[in-house]
């Protein structure tokens, strides 16, 4: 199993405080180093305030050498499709081709309203998704020299010269995700090389799973084109005591925790929760770190846990 990095700064983070995050887990062998895409913390006061993905995943691009860089997800509601494509595009370029590409519908209504982001229903937030990836795919895609069109019920392009073109060919990998049960598998068909599954029990991944396999078949993919993948918090110890100090650190009970996280409990704890999940077919794994100042939580995940998996 292949083990990434995945943070919350919104919930309070500085640039500072995420590129010591993604060095070290670089260090340590971690695959990739993710983070969320929010504007305002959903506990907490989140201070310092939010920091834009794309930009910060831009600086630790320049700051970095090996690591894979990404969001999990970006909400379609949150910018354009156009000037989203030249971001991760570009960022693609600074990171010599190590980005993926998380895009989601949105969800967190709160952070439109703090953020004058108009916030739809629903089914048009699927629609303008669906667009969207219609819209980068194609943008990226397109022959050099040749333009772009598109005509869609929310977004038009004309005449686009379809530039920056990503470092990766086609296009980074696109990571969609969620327990839709129609919408979302069909878009991970069309679209995707790996489809996540963030907080989910293993009965709901289960079924999840099905769907998308079988719409990947209806699609005339092959089976192995995609890769499935999971997010978990993260509370790893050496013993009990450790585990329940890092859990009352980042203010969740244990017997939570542990009941809905196979990344909770000590080394061989977690080495066996695991296995089921491998079982299933995830072969990807996303551990949430919520402490950021607990760097030598990583250390024990990559110590402990990783060469066991691997």
């Amino acid at each position: 199993m292949e083990f990434r990095v995945f943070i919350e700064p919104q919930q309070g983070a500085s640039y500072t405080d995420q590129l010591a995050v993604a060095q070290l887990a670089e260090q340590l062998g971690f695959a990739a180093f993710f983070r969320s895409d929010h504007y305002v913390a959903m506990s907490g006061d989140g201070l310092p305030g939010p920091t834009d993905s794309w930009v910060t995943l831009g600086a630790i691009a320049r700051e970095t050498s090996r690591i894979r860089l990404g969001t999990l997800v970006t909400s379609a509601t949150f910018r354009y499709p156009g000037p989203l494509a030249i971001s991760v595009a570009q960022v693609d370029e600074m990171s010599g081709g190590r980005v993926e590409f998380g895009l989601g519908s949105g969800w967190f209504a709160k952070e439109h309203q703090a953020y004058a982001i108009p916030f739809p229903s629903v089914r048009e937030r699927f629609d303008r998704l669906s667009e969207q990836l219609a819209i980068i795919t194609g943008l990226w895609t397109t022959q050099p020299g040749a333009t772009f069109d598109y005509a869609g019920t929310y977004y038009t392009i004309a005449d686009s010269p379809a530039l920056p073109k990503p470092v990766q060919r086609p296009h980074p990998p696109i990571i969609i995700g969620g327990v839709g049960a129609k919408r979302t598998p069909a878009l991970a068909a069309e679209y995707a090389a790996e489809f996540n599954l963030p907080f989910a029990p293993i009965d709901v991944a289960r079924t999840q799973c099905r769907r998308v396999a079988d719409a990947v078949s209806a699609a005339g993919r092959r089976a192995d084109s995609i890769v499935y993948s999971c997010a978990f918090v993260l509370c790893v110890g050496r013993d009990d005591a450790e585990v329940a100090r890092r859990a009352a650190v980042i203010g969740r009970d244990l017997a939570e925790l542990r009941s809905n996280s196979p990344l909770v409990g000590t080394p061989a704890e977690i080495v066996d929760k695991l296995g089921p999940w491998r079982d299933l077919g995830v072969r990807r794994l996303y551990a949430q770190v919520l402490d950021l100042s607990d760097l030598a939580h990583l250390e024990l995940l990559a110590g402990e846990v990783m060469p066991q998996l691997r």
